[in-house]
């Protein structure tokens, strides 16, 4: 199957505590390589998250974002510690009947001693719990989004390994053709520099005249590839390093097939195997 690394999902969830939104951005990378933004509360789950994309995705950049908006009620709140307070006011105020000329002290001085302000522990297990669920939707959503994505490219490969596998039958089939072509033409050089026949002389020039200009190999190798090609698509596993392997081969090939030509048709048939070739590797950068 076909998974574009471009794809994008936005998923929220709203409880009594408040809002938890999940985003997930992949583009396409050689290897997986997450980027994470998590509020500070929810840092710890980062591991979480990473063994949960890895169960899923095999390439691509992937920017994970969760934003955490609590509730006034559940947000963190402060209780004073009233009787330290109280002492260190005492304690204050008897240093300052010592003093010849005291210094006020403000409800900032009391607020900064350890132990004036206390913040009960907050439970965030709920929050937690919601945010790892919140992950695993919005990693189920991309997921169908990347199979979307490169669902709509199957229509390009195919219709470009279709062209190929045409342009490969349309050489075949020249090639008988234009080696008895190339054999008159070796006659008549033959002719007009007034050399005596030698059939064997005739013989031995046709027999390396074919060596060069053999292509069947090259025409057989193509048509391998594009089949591999095409049950390469229909698999199920990750397949854009297979395919980007495939098309260089493929262009190999036709490559060799250019400086092999005999004739301007076959030229023109490597020229145009290129070009369908280059528009599927472009493709095939993004596939997962």
């Amino acid at each position: 199957m076909i998974r574009s690394m471009t794809a994008f999902s936005r998923q929220d969830a709203q409880e009594a505590w408040g809002t938890l939104t999940c985003e997930l951005r992949t583009v396409n990378h050689r290897y997986l390589e997450p980027a994470f933004r998590l509020p500070d509360a929810l840092r710890e789950l980062e591991n979480r998250f990473r063994e949960m994309m890895r169960g899923s995705l095999k390439r691509g950049k992937v920017d994970i974002a969760l934003r955490l908006q609590l509730t006034e009620s559940s947000r963190e709140r402060f209780d004073i510690n009233q009787e330290l307070a109280a002492a260190l006011n005492e304690a204050a105020n008897q240093i300052n009947r010592i003093l010849d000329n005291p210094a006020h002290i403000n409800a900032l001085d009391i607020m900064r001693w350890p132990g004036v302000m206390e913040s009960p522990e907050q439970d965030l297990g709920p929050v937690k719990t919601a945010a790892l669920d919140l992950f695993e939707r919005t990693l189920k959503d991309l997921l169908l989004a990347r199979e979307r994505e490169g669902q709509r490219l199957k229509p390009l490969f195919d219709e470009r390994l279709d062209a190929m596998g045409r342009l490969v039958a349309e050489v075949r089939a020249l090639m008988p053709e234009l080696l008895a072509q190339q054999e008159r033409h070796l006659r008549e050089r033959f002719e007009k520099a007034r050399v005596e026949l030698d059939p064997d002389r005739i013989s031995q020039e046709m027999v390396m005249l074919a060596q060069k200009s053999d292509v069947a190999e090259e025409l057989d190798r193509l048509d391998a590839h594009i089949r591999e090609v095409t049950d390469t698509l229909a698999g199920d596993d990750a397949i854009g390093r297979r395919l980007d392997f495939l098309m260089q081969e493929l262009n190999r090939e036709a490559n060799t097939l250019s400086s092999k030509s005999i004739d301007a048709r076959v030229t023109r048939a490597a020229v145009d195997l290129k070009v369908l070739i280059e528009q599927m590797r472009e493709q095939v950068q993004n596939i997962e």
